[in-house]
């Protein structure tokens, strides 16, 4: 096995009941989720882990809202292989006690309960009080990999050997991954070692499918994303976006089309003036990459309209938090 020395494969020791065996032809199966505290890299990882994107990114912190499952299944020459069902959690929030946030680490929380394996995230030569908190929820009993992502920032590479002796004696980790989730190479070897943790049996969907989120869903993530990435930190985290209407019809034309209604909703009236922007140029950017990464992703013809409402102080509202799709 390798130690915190030999970071250069990335993998450390095997816990105790750690990786099971291999058996040709087998189907492998299981629940891998990723935690870590906000803008560690966990949605670009699990759209990386996938294949394609299906968990939206930005630098702005609680972009992830939601328990969002990704799946990808690699099959063997021998008509086995391997299905990995990666959940993408939220940031686990550690200020602003709101509504909002109770209802994002209560996320995290459900998780973590119940999987095969856990991807602890981190920066890698980097650690916290906000990894802190996120590591002591992590529990006894389920193996957990030290995945020290953006490797690539870390200019001397001989720096993170000691922070590996320093964070396996925070936790008893399976094997610590330093990578970036950026190079494909090294998802590839994450994915493999990953195979090893999870049990024989049947594969839970389908050998094509990426995610178990509908399209709707992903439709007000993907407006989300654009809110948040063309707004930068001028807008707050509170602000999100509610799908009032998801038509599907047939078109001549197009093959398949579909029609949205969305609402994006912000907490004061000066933000509002922010997402429509001069003459309404910013809101009108905000749909128009919307829609052209929505036709990618559904493979159709998108129509999109957008609107934006005030709704003060919602995200401190229980009621208003449920109503707008947080568990």
């Amino acid at each position: 096995m390798n130690t915190p020395e030999n970071i250069a494969s990335g993998a450390g020791p095997a816990s105790a009941g750690g990786p099971f065996d291999s058996k040709p032809g087998a189907q492998r199966c299981g629940l891998i989720a990723i935690v870590g505290r906000p803008n560690v890299g966990k949605s670009t990882l699990l759209n990386a882990l996938v294949g394609q994107k299906i968990s939206i990114t930005s630098r702005k912190a609680q972009t992830t809202r939601h328990r969002i499952t990704g799946i990808r299944t690699l099959v063997d020459d021998a008509g086995g292989g391997t299905q990995f069902v990666f959940v993408d959690t939220p940031g686990f929030q550690t200020r602003h006690s709101t509504a909002l946030n109770k209802s994002l680490n209560k996320t995290v929380l459900g998780a973590i309960d119940g999987v095969d394996l856990v991807l602890f995230v981190v920066e890698a030569g980097n650690f916290t009080l906000g990894d802190a908190k996120v590591l002591s929820l992590l529990q006894a009993g389920t193996p957990a990999l030290l995945v020290a992502n953006k490797l690539d920032t870390v200019h001397r590479r001989g720096e993170i050997a000691p922070w590996l002796k320093d964070m396996q004696e925070r936790h008893s980790f399976a094997e610590y991954v330093p990578l970036s989730a950026k190079n494909p190479r090294d998802v590839r070897r994450l994915l493999d070692i990953c195979a090893r943790y999870l049990p024989e049996q049947p594969w839970w969907y389908g050998e094509d499918e990426l995610t178990d989120r509908s399209e709707k869903f992903l439709a007000g993530e993907t407006v989300r994303e654009k809110l948040f990435r063309l707004t930068g930190d001028e807008l707050p985290y509170t602000s999100t976006v509610v799908i009032e209407k998801f038509d599907e019809e047939k078109s001549r034309a197009h093959g398949r089309l579909v029609r949205i209604a969305a609402t994006i909703v912000v907490e004061r009236d000066g933000h509002k003036a922010m997402v429509i922007g001069d003459k309404g140029e910013r809101l009108k950017r905000i749909g128009t990459e919307a829609r052209q990464e929505l036709e990618k992703l559904m493979d159709c013809k998108v129509f999109l309209e957008l609107w934006v409402k005030v709704r003060s102080g919602w995200a401190d509202d229980e009621a208003r938090v449920r109503s707008f799709g947080y568990e």
